[in-house]
């Protein structure tokens, strides 16, 4: 293998994709995805089409949460004998609800250099144009399905900053329903999805007025749910 080090330093870069308009790709993660010895791909499917696009030739490797557990180490060991490793998700920045933790936790045990590039995810649009309180917020991602959710959603409401939530299509209504229920029906909320797509749409409103609006309208896409504290 033809080592591209002496372009880039030898250390783990975390390297934002597009969350669905492939233009919000910067010039950077291309370059570095195009010098690094390694790109770890939450689904070498999916990256496989971007590297395409952007002429990218770099050897891939899955590495996603199925598997990154026992991949971790070999990976902390190929940095630390001279490759620079790239990790990307299948859309938007590693470790936002998606793998990267674990190795990254890891790197830095083995004191191993880190470099996030800045770049796509899916919570800040979509908290920036739901036009609720922006200056302090939290970062919630999945509810848990079952266990610990009635728990969870009890805490949040009495959470006074917005918050933000990541939700599938098929789940919307009934996480909008349990919102409703244990934070009131008068509740804002701004619902975001295929954010940066052709068909982007934000729904903002009451808890009672934006499932009213779900209820009839067809949802696909991946969401951003929005609500405003307490």
């Amino acid at each position: 293998m033809t080592s591209n080090t002496q372009l880039l330093e030898v250390k783990l870069y975390l390297v934002p994709t597009p969350i669905g308009n492939l233009e919000d790709m910067t010039f950077r993660a291309i370059r570095t995805l195009k010098e690094v010895d390694l790109i770890l791909a939450e689904d070498t499917r999916t990256t496989g089409k971007l590297l395409k696009h952007f002429e990218i030739g770099t050897q891939m490797m899955s590495h996603h949460m199925h598997n990154e557990h026992k991949m971790v180490d070999r990976i902390v060991e190929r940095i630390q004998s001279g490759e620079s490793v790239a990790l990307v998700s299948d859309a938007g920045t590693p470790a936002i609800s998606d793998p990267g933790f674990l190795l990254s936790r890891a790197c830095v045990q083995a004191d191993i250099a880190i470099e996030c590039l800045p770049g796509a995810t899916a919570f800040v649009p979509a908290l920036v144009n739901s036009g609720l309180p922006n200056d302090k917020f939290v970062f919630e991602g999945f509810l848990p399905v079952k266990k610990g959710r009635q728990t969870r959603l009890l805490l949040l409401a009495e959470e006074t900053r917005t918050m933000i939530f990541y939700e599938s299509p098929h789940k919307l209504l009934k996480t909008l329903r349990h919102f409703a229920e244990y934070f009131g029906e008068d509740r804002r909320v701004s619902v975001s999805r295929e954010l940066t797509k052709m068909f982007e749409e934000t729904k903002r409103g009451t808890l009672k007025e934006v499932i009213a609006y779900y209820t009839t309208n067809t949802l696909k896409g991946e969401i951003v749910v929005v609500v405003e504290g307490k």
